[in-house]
């Protein structure tokens, strides 16, 4: 890919001191990029983030006129940006988590067309103010991330991000807590490519203001992550669902017939097992076919999805013409 167009996305909220450190440690060059520009968005500040960025000669500033979350901050950059032109979109944070200097290291397979998604791994079994607790949950929810996804991700808690064109013409956000595990299994299901890089990162400048409550930020992301399993696999997500209550209304039934069959006299004494055993089946069967109405929903959800796709390939082609690799092989 030559001829790129990188737009590094700072979100934000409240980061007026540290916008600074941020902005003045993102590259001024990278090879292969013959133009790069920065957009901030200011998620509702109201410590005068938008001023600051402004004064720091940015070339985009977004707000929000009241906070939104994380989520509608990251869905809005992938949005401006696109406007913008870009061919690739570097997400990071304006808490200064995040070391500029990756940004060539992390968009480099997106050049080389190897990856549509790139993930910064924080190697977060390695970062010394995590607790052992945090870096525990933080293996777990990947692990349980990449088999959701069928994908490997080593830290997808990591916002360090970078995506190509066609990543966020595809990707939509829908959750309202966080982007991070949403937008892998997102890109997985629509058969995007997605590597991970090893970045370190800097010393914490204040507390995450997603994670209020260690269990509560788990229950959130495992809620996140069985919606947006069940999106994109309802048929599945809901025959598990139904299999146990399917398994144990046949045996309960199955009891009764064995019994039924072996037992001349006495066998009423049994008829509990064929009355539970035929209401759980039934439950069991009633889930099964839920699934498959949400199968159907989801179908044409995703033909939806193409759609909005294909509107916005449309809108960007007309505005800025195929300036992208993808573009040009589908004009």
């Amino acid at each position: 890919m030559s001829g790129t167009h990188l737009v590094i996305q700072i979100l934000c909220y409240n980061e007026a001191q540290t916008l600074p450190l941020v902005v003045r440690e993102l590259p001024k060059a990278i090879p292969g990029v013959d133009r790069l520009e920065v957009l901030v968005v200011d998620d509702g500040s109201t410590d005068g983030t938008a001023e600051v960025a402004q004064s720091l000669g940015v070339d985009h500033v977004v707000s929000h006129p009241i906070n939104r979350g994380v989520a509608a901050a990251f869905q809005t950059g992938l949005e401006a940006s696109l406007r913008a032109g870009a061919d690739i979109i570097v997400n990071t944070d304006g808490d200064n988590q995040y070391p500029g200097e990756y940004i060539p290291a992390l968009i480099e397979p997106i050049q080389g067309r190897r990856a549509d998604v790139v993930i910064g791994d924080r190697q977060t079994h390695q970062v010394e103010h995590f607790t052992q607790r945090k870096r525990y949950l933080q293996r777990l929810g990947s692990r349980v991330v990449s088999l959701t996804a069928g994908t490997p991700v080593p830290d997808a808690a990591s916002g360090f991000r970078a995506l190509s064109r066609e990543a966020a013409l595809r990707i939509h956000v829908v959750s309202t807590y966080s982007y991070t595990l949403e937008t892998i299994i997102q890109a997985a299901k629509k058969g995007l490519r997605i590597q991970s890089v090893p970045v370190t990162i800097n010393e914490p400048t204040r507390q995450s203001r997603l994670i209020k409550s260690t269990w509560s930020y788990v229950r959130r992301q495992a809620l996140t992550i069985l919606q947006v399993y069940t999106v994109y696999e309802p048929l599945r997500t809901f025959s598990y669902a139904a299999i146990p209550f399917l398994a144990l209304g046949s045996v309960l039934m199955l009891r009764f017939a064995v019994l039924y069959l072996m037992m001349a006299t006495g066998v009423g004494r049994h008829v509990q097992s064929l009355i539970v055993g035929s209401m759980l089946f039934i439950v069991g069967f009633v889930i099964f076919l839920i699934g498959l109405i949400a199968h159907t929903t989801a179908t044409n959800r995703l033909l939806l999805e193409e759609l909005l796709y294909r509107q916005k390939r449309q809108e960007l082609s007309s505005n800025f013409g195929p300036n992208s690799d993808t573009e040009r092989a589908k004009a």
